[in-house]
């Protein structure tokens, strides 16, 4: 059974590997014991945009979302700890949490500490400069610069690798400083040159589209989760939990929710979105909220719905004929006491109501797969919604889940699913590409406008 990562209380059947007493020690099975004797499991991770964060009193993040759900597989509660990076290590050594979740690369010197987990992401160093820098092209043209990176890191371990290696290179060592910090830095041309791991720098690249990925510094590296040394049994349930998350697609719902919509946009596709965020937004932004606040949505989901609508252009029209900031149709926006759909007041009004009612009819979907479904019935109709829904149903999909239909809003385009749903053709790989697109605004605008 699949599941949508974007739904934060997630169920999955517990599937535990019962452990054969006689063929561990006391020592061995400590690591698991202690978790299920106290019902709960605490990882060690960082306040970041890829490992965990806070929105509107959530929890989020790439690592929280593996962790959370590694929790239910153990059939426990988990509790999160933050540390600095040098820290956390040490933390886990010393009994102050479980395992580590931080995209932690595999290295010699962290393998006499800790024992890793299975690979579970391959990522690889890579230099980081403005979109302005032509002049890192290969490894040798590092020969003068100055790299900052922060301490105790893998990045570090590799520089001083290259600087013993013959590169005559300075590294700028910060402590604590984080790597989104460091690419914002780049961005702003506070510094030249930082490295980061690519999911890191993908991620980052959102927010920051003037940054260059340049060249990697090392061949790919495993990334995995660390326990204790010598806690088997635990270290075995989290290879288990990662062959089970592989096989039944879990794994890639979470890497999708995070990472599915970084590659499709090119920086200068996110370029451009930064640049109408500050020309174009703030004609609009006090209409927007009185919207939201009317209707009950977050002010950053409705722009990012309208830039994903019509580039916050007043005058927009496709060729469907749908037009202004929420492309409304003529039907929709007469159904809505729209009278001039150019006028950004009636459009944001009318598109965010019709918006709301959309939302009403999915009561039986909860927190954001609710959210989520209500924005692909806003681009394709509730119609197909429902055919996608029904599919779901036949497949042994869950038609609350946003997740299952991903997978088959897509086959509305064949004709057995369409004579199966009596809906007629849609091309449903576009609703799917619509709500990715809105979750990749939505998230820089929400960065951007806390």
């Amino acid at each position: 059974m699949r599941w949508s990562p974007w739904k934060r209380v997630i169920y999955l059947p517990i599937i535990l590997v019962l452990f054969t007493v006689g063929s561990s020690t006391g020592e061995e099975r400590d690591g698991l014991n202690r978790v299920q004797k106290a019902g709960q499991i605490t990882v060690i991770t960082r306040n970041n945009a890829h490992c965990y964060y806070i929105y509107r009193g959530q929890p989020m993040g790439f690592e929280y979302d593996l962790a959370k759900t590694f929790a239910n597989y153990l059939g426990v509660d988990l509790q999160v700890r933050t540390d600095r990076w040098g820290d956390m290590i040490r933390a886990l050594n010393e009994g102050k949490g479980d395992f580590i979740a931080v995209s932690m690369t595999v290295t010699p010197s962290r393998r006499k500490m800790v024992d890793f987990s299975k690979q579970y992401l391959s990522i690889q160093q890579r230099v980081i400069v403005h979109e302005g820098n032509n002049t890192i092209k290969e490894l040798a043209d590092l020969n003068g610069k100055t790299i900052h990176v922060r301490r105790a890191t893998s990045y570090a371990e590799r520089l001083s690798e290259l600087r013993e290696n013959g590169l005559d290179l300075t590294l700028k060592l910060h402590d604590d400083v984080p790597t989104e910090e460091l690419i914002r830095r780049v961005a702003e041309r506070e510094i030249e040159l930082t490295i980061a791991n690519s999911n890191v720098a993908l991620l980052n690249r959102r927010y920051y589209p003037n940054i260059k990925i340049g060249i990697p510094v090392e061949e790919p590296q495993a990334v995995g989760w660390a326990v204790k040394k010598g806690e088997k049994a635990l270290l075995t349930a989290v290879n288990d939990f990662f062959d089970a998350i592989r096989t039944d697609g879990t794994f890639d719902d979470i890497y999708g929710s995070y990472y599915g919509e970084v590659r499709v946009f090119d920086r200068f596709d996110l370029k451009k979105f930064h640049q109408r965020i500050k020309t174009r937004l703030p004609k609009y932004e006090a209409i927007i909220k009185r919207a939201a606040k009317k209707y009950g949505f977050d002010w950053r989901l409705i722009a990012a719905v309208i830039y994903q609508e019509s580039h916050f252009n007043p005058r927009a029209r496709s060729h469907r004929g749908v037009r202004g900031l929420m492309q409304l149709t003529m039907q929709t926006a007469e159904e809505m006491g729209v009278t001039n759909r150019l006028d950004p007041e009636q459009s944001i009004m009318g598109g965010v109501r019709y918006l709301k009612e959309l939302y009403r009819r999915y009561d039986g979907v909860e927190g954001l797969d609710r959210i989520l479904i209500t924005l692909a019935s806003y681009n394709v109709g509730p119609r197909h919604i429902a055919a996608a829904q029904k599919i779901a149903r036949n497949k042994g999909l869950d038609p609350t889940r946003w997740s299952s239909l991903e997978q088959t809003l897509p086959l509305l385009c064949y004709e057995e699913y369409m004579e199966m749903s009596k809906s007629g053709y849609c091309r449903g790989e576009e609703p799917v590409r619509y709500v990715n697109r809105i979750k990749t605004y939505f998230d820089i605008v929400r960065r951007q406008a806390l």
